[in-house]
C-alpha cells in the first residue's frame, strides 16, 4: 500500500486553472487527502510551485445550497452514512406517549384484574354449588365416566379458562381500533382549519403525528424559542455606534443621536458627528482605503472603515444581477433591490450588508478569491485570504483580506462578551454603554473590530492555520487555538444594531395562554439585556412583575447563595407575580447540584427567562421539568435546527415554518406558521379533542360493563355452566356494528363549547387540565354507571318478563333465548341513547349514525331470526325477535327498563350543572341564554365572524318574522355588543315581531 500510494503521488499537473488537466489533478489530490488524511503534495511543475489543499466547512456543499456565478462544480462525497456529523450527533428520539393513552393502560388493567376475579368467582361458586350432590350430577345432564375420572386440578383450570372466554368481552379490544381510528381522521381538521392558515406564505398546519391531539388539552408548561418564533426572524438595520457616537439610519442616511451644529449643506449635516474619527487616520490613509476624492476629510474615511468591515465581513452570496448604479450623494446609493439580491445564512448579515449599501459601500460580490464593493463609483478590490468561521463557542466570526496595496488586515464581528475582551484600542466603555442601551431596546447587537498585521506576522498565522486545518488528530482544539491567537489585540470600530420585529398577536397569545393556567418560559441564546427587552415588549414580563435575576454566577457556592437569596426574597414580598432570569452560565451551576432549589424558584415565578443558552441546555431545562414531582405536561415552540433537541424532548413539540429551514418543523410533531395559531391549537383543537377522547375511552368501558355484566349476573340462574345469555351473532356484532358509529362520529365531530367561546375566554381550558376527565373518581363513577345499568337490564327483564310465561303473543314460553335478546335490546337501546345524551353539537350525520344504530339493530335482528339460514349449525333465534316484538309487554318493559336507566343520569346532569357548575357549563348555559340578543332589528353572537352554526340559530330565531337577510356588521356602540363581538344585521319583513 505505502508502495501503490507513493506511486499515486507521481502526477505532474500544469498551473493553468483553465486547463482541464490542472483541475482534473487537483480533484485526484482532493479524493487522495480525503481518503488517507495525509499532505499530499503536487511535483513541482513549470512554476515550481508546491501546495497541499486543507478542506474546511466553507468547502462542503450544505443541502438547500444555490449554485451561483458557475456552471458546474466537482463534489466529493466525504464522510457518509454512520460518519455524517448529523449521524453521530443523533439523538435517540424518545417515544411520546399522551396521557390519555396512559390512563387507558391504567383502566385496561384495573378491567383485567375484573375479568380474573369474576373468572375466579365463577370458578369457585360453581363447586360450590355443585358440592351437593344433587346439583353435582342432575338427571337432566349425567357425567360421563372420563369426567368422573378426570383430575379436580385441571377440571379447575378448564372451567376458569372457559368464564374467561366468556367473560373476556369486558375488555374493548376494539377500543384501541377506535381511538387509532379517531387520531387519524381527527388530525385533518388541523391541516383543514382556515384559521390556521398563513396566506402570506402560503402555509397551512401540518400534524407530523396523530398520537398527541389530545395531549394539545393537557400543555402545563410552554417553552419558546426567541429568535423567529416570537419574532419575525427579518433583521431591520436601526442604530450603530461608530468610535464612540451613536447613530440612527433615516432614509438611507446616518443621523447622530442628541443636537448637532446645523448647516445648509444638506446631508453633509448628517456627517457632522463624526470629526472623533480621526484616530483612524492611520489606516485610511492608505491607498486601499483612499476611496473618497482626495480632498475629503479623515472623518469622512474613518466613517468608511467601519462600513467596509461591515460590507467584508460575513459570507454574503449575491445574485447575478447587478447594479452599477449609485447615487448622486456621497453617502447615498440609489441601488434597488429589486436589481441585487443578497443570500446569506444568517439574517444579521444579510441586514448589515444591506444597510452598508444603503449608505453608500456596496458589496459587489466575489469572484473566487476576490471581493469587491463599490463606493462613490469607485471599485475596490480585497482578496480574501482566510475566513475563520463562527462557531457557539468563540460567538465570532472573522475575516483576513489583502488589499490592493499589499496590506493583511483583520476584520472580526461578534458578540459584545467576546470581541470586547480582545480589543486594545477604540471606544471600549462607550461602545459597551452603547450596546447595552441598544440591548435594553431589544435590538441584536454585533460588535466590529479590525487588526493589521505585518509581513511577518502574516506568514505566522498563514503557517499556523495551514497546520491545524490539516492535522490528522485534535484538528478542532488545534484551530480553537490559533483562532485564538489571530483574534487579539484588535482595535474597536463601533457596534450594530438590528430590529428583529414581533410577529403579530404574540402579545396576545402569551397572555392567553397565561390566562389558561399555562406557564411560558422563553429560552433564547441572545443576551441578557435584549432578552429582557423583548419580554417586556411581548408581554412575557410585565412592567409591575418582580423581575429576579439568577445571572453572571462563578461558582456552585455563589449560585446557591442567590438561590436561597431569590427563594426568600419571593416568600417575604408580597408580589403576586413574579419574573425570573437566568443566563447559561448560572443555569449550568444551578443544575449541576442545586436542581430542586432551583425547581422551587422556578415554581414560584409566573414567567422564565433563559437567555444564552446552548441548544442542549434548553433540552435539559424541558427534562428538569418533566421529571418534577408534578409530572407537568411540556410543550416547546422553536423554528430553527437549534431547537430540534427541545422540540423532540418535549411531550408536544411545535415547529415553526419560518426563515431557519424546516429542521424544526420536519422533526416535531406539528408544524405552524406563526407563533399566534398555538392559541388556537390549544385553547379550540386540544380541547374538543381531549373532551372527544376522554369520552370515547370512558363510555366504551362503561357498554362493555353493561355488556358482560348481565352474563355474569346470569351464571347464578345456570349453575355456572358457562351457558351464553346472548346469541353468538350479537356477540360478535355488539362493538363492531351496534354501538360503533355513535361514538366514533360524537369523536370526530363533538363541539360542546362555540370555538369562538373557547378561543376568547382561555381560563375554560382549566377545566380538562391535570387529566380531570380521565381521573379515578370519573372512572369509577362511568364503572359504577354500567353495573348499575346492567343490574336494571337483566333484574328488570327478570322480574317483569321471567316469570310469566304467557306474554307472547301466541302463548308460547318466555324461554332463555326470548330473555337474553330482551335484555341485549334494552342494552343496545339505553348504551346509544346515552351516548345522544352526552352529544351537545349535533349534525346530520350524528342523527343519522345515532337512531340508524337503534333501527339496523331491529331490521338485522328481523331479518336474522326471520330466516332459516343453512349455513348455520344452530337456528337458536329463529323467530325469537318476531315474537319478543309481538308482545306489547316486551315494549312496555323495554321502554320502562331504558327510561329508569337515563333518568337517574339526567337527574344527575341537572343536579350537578344548577349546584356546582363548571366553567366550561357556565359558559354552554350563557351560550345558550344569550346567542341571540335583538335590539332595533340587530343581534350580536360572541366571536369575531359568524358560524355557519350561528347563522342556522338565527335564522330560527326568526323564522315566524318571514325572510331575513343576512349581513355582516360592525357595531361597537350597540349596548347589547362588545368591541370582541360579530355583529349581525337582520332586515326582515316585520321586525315588530322579533
Amino acid at each position: 500500500m505505502p508502495a501503490a500510494r507513493s506511486r499515486l503521488v507521481q502526477i505532474h499537473g500544469t498551473n493553468d486553472n483553465n486547463s482541464a488537466n490542472g483541475r482534473n489533478c487537483k480533484l485526484f489530490l482532493v479524493i487522495l487527502y480525503l481518503l488517507y488524511g495525509e499532505k499530499f503534495r503536487q511535483q513541482e511543475d513549470a512554476c515550481s510551485k508546491k501546495y497541499a489543499m486543507p478542506l474546511g466547512p466553507e468547502s462542503l456543499l450544505l443541502r438547500g445550497a444555490r449554485l451561483k456565478n458557475t456552471k458546474e462544480i466537482f463534489g466529493v462525497a466525504v464522510y457518509t452514512g454512520m460518519e455524517t456529523k448529523m449521524a453521530l450527533n443523533y439523538k435517540s428520539k424518545s417515544q411520546k406517549r399522551s396521557a390519555v393513552e396512559k390512563s387507558m393502560n391504567t383502566f385496561l388493567i384495573i378491567y383485567l384484574i375484573i375479568l380474573i376475579s369474576e373468572a375466579i368467582i365463577s370458578t369457585i361458586l360453581k363447586y360450590t354449588w355443585q358440592a351437593q350432590e344433587k346439583w353435582d350430577e342432575p338427571w337432566y345432564n349425567q357425567k360421563t365416566e372420563h369426567q368422573r375420572n378426570s383430575s379436580k386440578i385441571l377440571r379447575f383450570i378448564s372451567d376458569f379458562l372457559a368464564f374467561l372466554v366468556l367473560y373476556n368481552f369486558i375488555i374493548p379490544i376494539s377500543l384501541y381500533v377506535t381511538v387509532e381510528m379517531q387520531k387519524f381522521l381527527g388530525s385533518f381538521f388541523i391541516g383543514w382549519d382556515l384559521d390556521l392558515y398563513h396566506e402570506e406564505s402560503d402555509q397551512k398546519s401540518q400534524v407530523n403525528t396523530s398520537d398527541l391531539n389530545e395531549e394539545l388539552g393537557q400543555v402545563d408548561y410552554v417553552f419558546t424559542d426567541k429568535t423567529g418564533t416570537l419574532t419575525e426572524n427579518e433583521m431591520y438595520f436601526r442604530e450603530c455606534s461608530i468610535n464612540g457616537i451613536k447613530y440612527q439610519e433615516i432614509n438611507g442616511r446616518l443621523v447622530p443621536e442628541g443636537p448637532t451644529p446645523e448647516s445648509s449643506e444638506g446631508s453633509l449635516s448628517y456627517l457632522s458627528g463624526l470629526s472623533h474619527l480621526s484616530n483612524l487616520a492611520h489606516l485610511t490613509s492608505s491607498s486601499s482605503f483612499r476611496t473618497s476624492p482626495e480632498n475629503e476629510t479623515e472623518l469622512i474615511k474613518g466613517y468608511d472603515v467601519f462600513f467596509k468591515a461591515v460590507s467584508l465581513c460575513h459570507t454574503v452570496q449575491i445574485s447575478n444581477i447587478q447594479s452599477d448604479s449609485i447615487g448622486d450623494g456621497p453617502w447615498q446609493s440609489s441601488l434597488e433591490s429589486s436589481q441585487m439580491e443578497y443570500y446569506a445564512s444568517s439574517p444579521d448579515e444579510k441586514a448589515l450588508v444591506e444597510a452598508a449599501a444603503r449608505i453608500g459601500i456596496v458589496f459587489m460580490g466575489n469572484s473566487e478569491e476576490i471581493m469587491e464593493i463599490k463606493i462613490l463609483g469607485n471599485l475596490e478590490r480585497y482578496k480574501l485570504l482566510h475566513v475563520l468561521e463562527f462557531d457557539s463557542d468563540r460567538r465570532r466570526m472573522s475575516v483576513i483580506v489583502q488589499a490592493s496595496s499589499g496590506e493583511k488586515l483583520l476584520f472580526a464581528k461578534g458578540a459584545e462578551s467576546s470581541i470586547l475582551p480582545k480589543c486594545i484600542g477604540g471606544e471600549i466603555e462607550k461602545t459597551r454603554i452603547h450596546v447595552d442601551e441598544f440591548a435594553l431596546k431589544g435590538l441584536r447587537t454585533l460588535c466590529i473590530a479590525y487588526r493589521q498585521f505585518t509581513s511577518k506576522e502574516y506568514q505566522e498565522i498563514d503557517r499556523r492555520l495551514f497546520e491545524a486545518r490539516t492535522a490528522l488528530q485534535q484538528r478542532e482544539e488545534k484551530l480553537a487555538e490559533v483562532f485564538q491567537f489571530i483574534e487579539k489585540d484588535l482595535i474597536l470600530l463601533g457596534a450594530t444594531a438590528v430590529e428583529d420585529r414581533l410577529q403579530d398577536k404574540v402579545r396576545e397569545t402569551i397572555e392567553a395562554l397565561r390566562m389558561a393556567g399555562i406557564k411560558v418560559w422563553v429560552l433564547t441564546g441572545d443576551k441578557h439585556e435584549t432578552a429582557v427587552s423583548v419580554s417586556l415588549s411581548c408581554g412575557h414580563f410585565h412592567r409591575t412583575m418582580n423581575i429576579l435575576e439568577l445571572i453572571n454566577q462563578k461558582s456552585d457556592s455563589e449560585c446557591a447563595e442567590q438561590l436561597r437569596q431569590l427563594a426568600r426574597r419571593i416568600k417575604e414580598d408580597h408580589v403576586i407575580q413574579h419574573g425570573l432570569v437566568v443566563d447559561g452560565t448560572s443555569l449550568s451551576l444551578a443544575l449541576r447540584e442545586h436542581e430542586k432549589l432551583f425547581m422551587e424558584v422556578c415554581r414560584n415565578c409566573s414567567a422564565v427567562l433563559c437567555c444564552r443558552m446552548a441548544p442542549l441546555q434548553k433540552a435539559k431545562v424541558i427534562r428538569l421539568i418533566k421529571i418534577s414531582p408534578e409530572k407537568p405536561i411540556t410543550l416547546a415552540v422553536g423554528d430553527g435546527a437549534n431547537d430540534v433537541s427541545m422540540i423532540q424532548e418535549a411531550h408536544v413539540g411545535i415547529g415553526i415554518m419560518g426563515k431557519e429551514g424546516r429542521q424544526a418543523a420536519r422533526n416535531s410533531d406539528y408544524a405552524i406558521a406563526r407563533f399566534k395559531f398555538l392559541s388556537k391549537l390549544l385553547f379550540v383543537h386540544g380541547h374538543f379533542y381531549y373532551i372527544r377522547i376522554a369520552t370515547l375511552v370512558q363510555y366504551f368501558f362503561y357498554k362493555n360493563v353493561c355488556f358482560i355484566t348481565p352474563q355474569f349476573l346470569y351464571q347464578f340462574y345456570c349453575l355456572f355452566s358457562q351457558q351464553t345469555l346472548y346469541d353468538s351473532m350479537y356477540l360478535t356484532l355488539y362493538n363492531i356494528c351496534f354501538t360503533s358509529l355513535p361514538v366514533l362520529i360524537y369523536s370526530l365531530l363533538e363541539q360542546h363549547v362555540d370555538p369562538h367561546v373557547l378561543q376568547n375566554k382561555p381560563a375554560l381550558y382549566r377545566d380538562i387540565s391535570k387529566n380531570r376527565l380521565l381521573s379515578i373518581e370519573t372512572f369509577l363513577y362511568w364503572t359504577l354507571l354500567g353495573f348499575s345499568h346492567a343490574f336494571i337490564f337483566f333484574f328488570g327483564s327478570y322480574f317483569l318478563m321471567g316469570k310469566d310465561i304467557s306474554l307472547l303473543g301466541n302463548g308460547q314460553m318466555f324461554g332463555n333465548w326470548t330473555f337474553g335478546t330482551l335484555v341485549f335490546t334494552v342494552m343496545v337501546i339505553t348504551v346509544t341513547v346515552k351516548m345522544a345524551l352526552e352529544t351537545h353539537f349535533w349534525t346530520w350525520i350524528n342523527h343519522l349514525v345515532t337512531w340508524g344504530s337503534i333501527i339496523f339493530y331491529f331490521i338485522f335482528s328481523l331479518f336474522y331470526s326471520g330466516i332459516l339460514w343453512p349455513f348455520l349449525s344452530s337456528q337458536n333465534m329463529y323467530f325469537v325477535f318476531i315474537q319478543l316484538l309481538s308482545s306489547g309487554s316486551a315494549w312496555f318493559a323495554i321502554i320502562l327498563m331504558v327510561v329508569t336507566c337515563l333518568f337517574l343520569d339526567v337527574v344527575k346532569k341537572v343536579f350537578d350543572r344548577q349546584l356546582h357548575p363548571t366553567s366550561t357549563e357556565k359558559a354552554q348555559l350563557t351560550e345558550t341564554n344569550a346567542s341571540v340578543k335583538c335590539l332595533d332589528s340587530v343581534c350580536c353572537f360572541p366571536g369575531e365572524a359568524a358560524s355557519a352554526a350561528v347563522r342556522r340559530m338565527l335564522a330560527r330565531a326568526v323564522g315566524r318574522c318571514g325572510p331575513a337577510h343576512l349581513s355582516r356588521s360592525w357595531s361597537a356602540s350597540d349596548p347589547f355588543c362588545t368591541n370582541d363581538r360579530s355583529v349581525l344585521t337582520l332586515s326582515t319583513m316585520d321586525s315588530s315581531t322579533c
